[in-house]
């Protein structure tokens, strides 16, 4: 049978794996394999992005097996994940591939295990070692994990870890691991702060991206007319001949197109905190973001945002400047902006990653002149009108997760993997139902899945770190409203 040109004997890898991997079925490379596979056997550095599934764990875990000499009993290759879940799997997956190379020894070290068993089986060697941050950086400051002779780092979902508040334990970890290394990093999404990781532990990398087959960027732009001022009024009704009021067509396009999250755009702070309390009267879960809140009242809402607690942020150009916020479904021009580019600004902020995004602007008759290029060249009529059927609008979508709030952080010594190991201990929680954590210095945050926030709220408040924290949820509602002190005539952003 004729080889595939992708087939995996056309890399120059040991015959141990080669045949290895021909009694397990594998001949084609996936297309991270393919990829990524010839430059990790040259030892260079990767940064690759690529989903779960994507066969990344053999694109990695061939690459170190082939570089690895067993007769030195050292540990040679590390590779950290965010979850014990994770680890496990990519343990397992190692042990598969390296099954006919003798006296290998791939050993797993994750939180929610005990300590001294860990200690036990590194007294005796290992080549490769997988863990979480949390426990990783706990026997490396025991000195139970000894990484000089360490050629190969790997961080496997790098973008999760950051989620998840692991980046200063990433950092700590990298130090101890010797610079002359191989570092491979993967991350399904590409953010600012991977980008800044990758340049501070990695040399002259190789970037491979597999996700070319999503499809292209795509924002779906409505634009629709609405009465000529707001009018504050508790009748909803409207027909084709009479415009609404943009909070009764904000409401409509909420409940209609249901986004998951929604960034809502307004021109003042005042408008800002009225339209997130009157949206939070309707049923709505929304914040706003403005120029009089406190720094902490303000991560508190981008941390509540970014985690999946709240579904609507609602802001200034000013207050939203450096927000990145990954995976937003839609963008609402509550007020148009004064100027083309800031509308730009503002919807390029959806559809990233290949998604496709919505991105609604409302406006009145005196506003027309305002309207981007995109409304006056469209090929659709300039003017879109959504035409709602009041039957078929559907109550807004709830958020998936609960936010909690621990009132301890670093000055605590309580890190991320301290939160994680507490919640899932047990075996109650799964990783997998804990979503982003951000400890700050004296407060942490962790997102938890909507079904299991009561039973997180009862691990929490049990011992952490030797000591007792207090742990509330919660509740979505409107920050603080901007001091009317501080506002003057022009009601500033």
């Amino acid at each position: 049978m004729q080889e595939p040109s992708n087939s995996f004997a056309r890399l120059k890898l040991p015959s141990s794996l080669t045949e290895n991997l021909a009694s397990l079925g594998f001949r084609a490379m996936t297309p991270v394999q393919e990829q990524a596979l010839p430059v990790i056997v040259q030892g260079k550095d990767v940064i690759v992005r690529a989903k779960t599934g994507s066969g990344k764990t053999v694109a990695f875990g061939l690459g170190l097996l082939a570089g690895l000499d067993v007769r030195v009993y050292r540990v040679q290759a590390l590779i950290v994940c965010p979850t014990r879940e994770l680890a496990d799997q990519v343990a397992a997956e190692l042990r598969r591939l390296a099954r006919r190379i003798h006296n290998l020894k791939v050993l797993t070290l994750c939180g929610g295990n005990p300590l001294g068993p860990q200690i036990g089986s590194l007294e005796h060697g290992a080549h490769i070692v997988v863990g979480t941050p949390g426990r990783l950086l706990k026997h490396l400051r025991k000195n139970t994990l000894q990484t000089d002779a360490v050629r190969t780092l790997v961080l496997d979902e790098a973008d999760r870890m950051l989620d998840m508040g692991f980046e200063e334990d990433l950092a700590d970890i990298i130090k101890k691991i010797p610079q002359d290394r191989q570092t491979m990093l993967f991350s399904a999404t590409y953010p600012d702060s991977i980008e800044a990781m990758s340049a501070g532990i990695q040399r002259s990398p190789v970037s491979i991206d597999v996700t070319g087959d999503e499809a292209p960027n795509a924002v779906v732009e409505h634009f629709f007319e609405v009465a000529p001022a707001r009018t504050r009024t508790s009748d909803d009704a409207w027909s084709e001949n009479s415009k609404p009021d943009r909070l009764v067509a904000l409401d409509a396009f909420l409940k209609h197109f249901r986004p998951a999250t929604s960034l809502v755009f307004c021109n003042t702070k005042i408008d800002c905190h009225e339209l997130a309390a009157a949206l939070t009267q309707r049923g709505f879960c929304a914040l706003a973001l403005h120029g009089d809140l406190e720094q902490r009242e303000r991560e508190d809402v981008l941390i509540r945002f970014a985690n999946g607690s709240v579904s609507i942020l609602i802001a200034t150009d000013v207050a939203a400047r450096g927000l990145d916020i990954k995976d937003l479904a839609a963008v609402f021009n509550f007020e148009l902006p004064t100027q083309r580019q800031i509308y730009i600004h503002r919807i390029g902020r959806t559809a990233r990653a290949g998604s496709t995004g919505l991105a609604v602007s409302f406006f009145n008759t005196k506003q027309a002149h305002r309207l981007p290029q995109s409304a006056e060249n469209s090929a659709e009529p300039p003017l879109t009108l959504v035409e709602f059927n009041e039957a078929l609008l559907r109550p807004p979508i709830a958020p998936t997760m609960v936010s909690l709030c621990i009132n301890g952080g670093r000055k605590n010594k309580l890190r991320p993997g301290d939160i994680l190991g507490a919640l899932t201990a047990g075996g109650s929680i799964r990783a997998d139902d804990v979503g982003k954590i951000n400890v700050g210095d004296h407060q942490a945050y962790v997102a938890i899945s909507n079904g299991k926030a009561a039973i997180a709220l009862e691990l929490l408040s049990g011992r952490m770190k030797g000591r007792i924290f207090k742990v509330r949820a919660l509740d979505p509602g409107s920050s603080p409203a901007p001091a009317r002190s501080r506002v003057n005539s022009s009601n500033r952003k």
